[in-house]
């Protein structure tokens, strides 16, 4: 999907309140930015980082401008989690991932007790993917999630355990937004519960999938498909 346009190039100084970055402009001015992303934003918020911005002139809105890019090693990293759902919608309609194409997308499906990112059906197939972002990256190019312990993304692998167990088929999908990674583990180091559950509900049929995205300063697709290790 197509990014917001123009861009314009800052330095990251620092993240605060969570939500809240400020950046040093190409001019020396400090402007503060929108921060969409609920994680730690570990190797990404990191001061003296490239970054891009985006500027909006909605009255609505208390913060003109919105973090989109960060620049890690090298690459664009996208960190607006708000798009991520949007990209692999956009991948699904378009039959971008192959394990997942010619299906009926329906988008936030209530099931349970969480709204599911995406139901796909077709005739009688059903399936419903869970979708994450994925921004850290180690030394090895070794993707992993989460960047900070998550008890809704704990309670997500839960339910798609249970639609398993209903007859659905079920996805996890990693969205790994660090094009240098040639695997994905889960970071047991940061969430042990993560990794042990995402193992269990594998073993009871889930399927879990990783992907890494293509990110320019114009768009952000959905690129090749890498290996989950377990």
């Amino acid at each position: 999907m197509r990014l917001p346009a123009p861009l314009i190039e800052g330095r990251l100084l620092r993240r605060y309140k969570r939500f809240f970055t400020e950046i040093e402009l190409s001019d020396g001015s400090v402007v503060t930015a929108h921060t969409p992303n609920t994680g730690s934003m570990k190797q990404c918020a990191i001061s003296g980082h490239r970054v891009l911005i985006s500027e909006t002139d909605n009255p609505k809105r208390k913060l003109r401008y919105t973090l989109e890019l960060i620049e890690v090693n090298g690459r664009w990293v996208d960190t607006h989690t708000l798009r991520t759902n949007r990209v692999v919608e956009e991948a699904l309609r378009n039959g971008s991932i192959a394990e997942l194409a010619d299906y009926e997308v329906r988008a936030e499906f209530p099931f349970g007790a969480s709204r599911i990112d995406f139901l796909l059906e077709k005739g009688d197939k059903k399936i419903l993917v869970e979708v994450k972002n994925v921004t850290l990256c180690d030394s090895d190019k070794v993707a992993s999630f989460p960047d900070a312990v998550t008890t809704r993304g704990q309670k997500h692998l839960l339910e798609l355990a249970d639609a398993v167990r209903q007859g659905y088929r079920a996805v996890i999908f990693f969205l790994v937004q660090r094009s240098e990674a040639t695997s994905f583990v889960p970071a047991d180091e940061i969430d042990p519960e993560y990794g042990r559950l995402l193992r269990q509900v594998v073993a009871q049929g889930v399927e879990a999938m990783a992907y890494k995205t293509v990110v320019t300063p114009e768009v952000n697709s959905v690129g090749e498909r890498i290996p989950v290790v377990l």
